[in-house]
């Protein structure tokens, strides 16, 4: 596990940077995933590091960029260190979907695959459970 784990978890307030999935509801620990991978000249410093489910980690892989699936522009993905998630990501009055409020959002959820029916049904659970949102 890597070190920084318990402080990057506490910034992260204990969830998914990208899709807010509450790393309680799960029985092992989220990932600590470097926003910018070493492949592209990422660091290992604190401020390239986020808290990631394993679903969001491995859509997002080395992307850094994708698709925006309402204007077809390719966008950078969300940056937890440099956005702010409430401004390109918003729940659905039920709290089963996010919905991506800018290019940067809808690219992210798309590329990472954040309203999957799996990911749905999950958050069904989660809410039953009051985890999310």
């Amino acid at each position: 596990m890597n070190p920084l784990h318990p402080e990057v978890s506490e910034r992260a307030r204990q969830r998914c940077e990208y899709c807010h999935t509450p790393s309680r509801a799960f029985n092992f620990p989220f990932d600590v995933e470097h926003i910018m991978p070493h492949s592209i000249g990422g660091s290992d410093g604190i401020d390239n590091l986020a808290l990631s489910c394993h679903s969001c980690n491995a859509f997002k892989s080395s992307r850094q960029r994708a698709t925006d699936p309402e204007t077809n522009a390719i966008v950078r993905l969300f940056h937890p260190r440099r956005d702010r998630w409430e401004d390109h990501f918003e729940p659905s009055s039920d709290a089963l979907l996010l919905h991506g409020k800018t290019p940067i959002g809808r690219a992210t959820i798309s590329v990472l695959q954040i309203n999957s029916a799996e990911q749905q049904l999950a958050r069904a659970q989660w809410k039953r459970l009051k985890l999310f949102p």
